[in-house]
């Protein structure tokens, strides 16, 4: 089991957090998402490593972006 912390930049509402949730939520091995709206925290929980270029293009579909 492996955990990820990011920062996402461009969030303002409810639906921000749904769709950031989701694009993250479709990598392969993701096994848990969490998204703190105030904060702009995403921790990503997932089976094996994920790389962080493949969480940044998720984040990227979704509209928003990880602060680097």
């Amino acid at each position: 089991m492996a955990t990820s912390t990011y920062t996402v930049t461009g969030m303002t509402c409810g639906h921000c957090v749904a769709s950031v949730r989701e694009e993250i939520g479709r990598i392969d091995g993701v096994t848990g998402v969490d998204v703190d709206l105030a904060s702009g925290r995403v921790q990503v929980e997932s089976a094996a490593p994920i790389a962080d270029a493949e969480v940044a293009a998720a984040v990227d579909e979704a509209g928003y972006q990880v602060a680097s």
